[in-house]
């Protein structure tokens, strides 16, 4: 299957979700289909909406913001409705911003979800690691079409793969061919399954989780056609790492997170906590035909490293993906790179995958930008309009039923 490269378009079509195990492969993609998880036969929770005016919905200035944002309500509410126990978005526009919720952020003690809670925000960590990656090239320390073996001599080797005939743009944009670690068995066995209750606290080195890629062929040649691949961020995280002399995390810390004021935004290394506040988070694990639902809270980020260890609040991303769009953390063709676009033949028109950035044309033909992320008990989106000007982050504290797609439609269309 051939590639096509363009300047913002195209990306593969994803089918949804449709099992626990299915969902284990799909964890961490960050798309916006994978992430939706969409509705299976598995039950939540029975918990009521608090999506309701005065309580589930909070404008940030006049009355009439609240009123144009009803229809995202009335999604939030739906999610609730379909199992989900709670979800929160805020959506930020020229007139101000605005903040809904529904169902329950702890549904053992009856706290409702609240709208500034934080929450692991998966692959929408691939967007921060990115960024940091092309400013690096910006400042000249770096080149996205070095080979990955120029920074990481021998790491990527093994089974056919070859990191002398991958560079650095490939990892970001998924043509790599790089097999992807959590499409492993014995690592689905660990983290995905009921083992993950005695594994939650287990630290994963960077390197581990590349060796588990290695072990398995590529999944083509590099450019030749496109697949997600969590092991491509892991090794972009290293990449930075090796250029800088500092950690991934350090390094979006001080480029993005403190000039762009982003408090409740953290890389929380082994840290197995979530930061107040914050509710709960409830997942299903592949292997249980129960399909009980776990609280699946704390757990040690490092099993996704640079791919999706972040944690954050609606309101910083919807800061952070909108200084990107604006054009506040990259030059002018560095934001060019990042939005040109790839998919695979027969991919959905007008939508695609850039240097860790989605475009998504929605159903009423606006395109938004920015990324989803999945990971244990938390599924998320923040997407922007083009222009930086409207922008909406959302979190579902599920991750096996709820179609998060349906509240990005609604703010955006409805």
């Amino acid at each position: 299957m051939s590639v096509r490269t363009t300047a913002s378009h195209d990306t593969p079509t994803r089918r949804p979700a449709r099992g626990a195990a299915h969902r284990a492969r799909l964890a961490w993609t960050g798309a916006l289909a994978a992430a939706a998880l969409a509705s299976t036969a598995l039950a939540g929770p029975a918990v009521a909406s608090t999506g309701t005016a005065g309580t589930g919905a909070a404008s940030i200035g006049s009355a009439d913001r609240g009123a144009r944002h009803s229809a995202t309500q009335r999604a939030l509410d739906a999610a609730v409705a379909d199992g989900v126990p709670g979800v929160l978005a805020r959506a930020d526009t020229r007139t101000g911003g605005w903040s809904g919720t529904a169902g329950l952020g702890d549904t053992a003690t009856g706290r409702e979800r609240g709208a500034r809670d934080h929450f692991r925000v998966g692959s929408i960590t691939k967007t921060f690691v990115a960024t940091v990656l092309l400013q690096l090239e910006a400042e000249g320390r770096l080149d996205l079409d070095d080979t990955v073996d120029h920074w990481l001599p021998g790491v990527v080797s093994g089974h056919g793969h070859d990191g002398r005939r991958v560079t650095v743009r490939q990892l970001l944009n998924h043509t790599s061919g790089v097999h992807s670690y959590t499409a492993d068995p014995d690592f689905q066995r660990k983290v995905f399954t009921t083992e993950f209750l005695k594994n939650r606290y287990r630290t994963w080195q960077p390197g581990e989780l590349v060796a588990i890629a290695m072990a398995h062929e590529p999944d083509f040649a590099p450019g030749t056609d496109w697949s997600y691949s969590n092991t491509n961020y892991v090794l972009a995280g290293m990449v930075v790492e090796k250029v800088t002399g500092r950690p991934y995390a350090t390094e979006i810390e001080r480029r993005i997170l403190r000039p762009l004021h982003l408090t409740d935004t953290r890389l929380p290394g082994t840290d197995p906590r979530l930061p107040r506040p914050s509710g709960r988070a409830y997942g299903v694990l592949a292997d249980d035909p129960a399909q009980t639902v776990h609280d699946v809270t704390e757990l040690n980020a490092t099993m996704a490293g640079a791919a999706g260890s972040m944690i954050s609040d609606a309101a910083d991303l919807n800061r952070f993906f909108s200084a990107l769009l604006k054009g506040r953390l990259l030059p002018p063709a560095q934001l060019d790179e990042m939005k040109t676009t790839v998919t695979p033949e027969g991919g959905e028109p007008g939508s695609g995958y850039g240097l860790g950035l989605e475009k998504t044309r929605l159903s009423c033909g606006t395109v938004v930008w920015g990324h989803g992320g999945g990971v244990h008990g938390s599924s998320s989106g923040a997407f922007t309009t083009a222009d930086g000007t409207h922008s909406l982050a959302l979190n579902f504290n599920a991750d096996w039923t709820g179609d998060p797609g349906q509240v990005v439609e609604a703010e955006f269309c409805g």
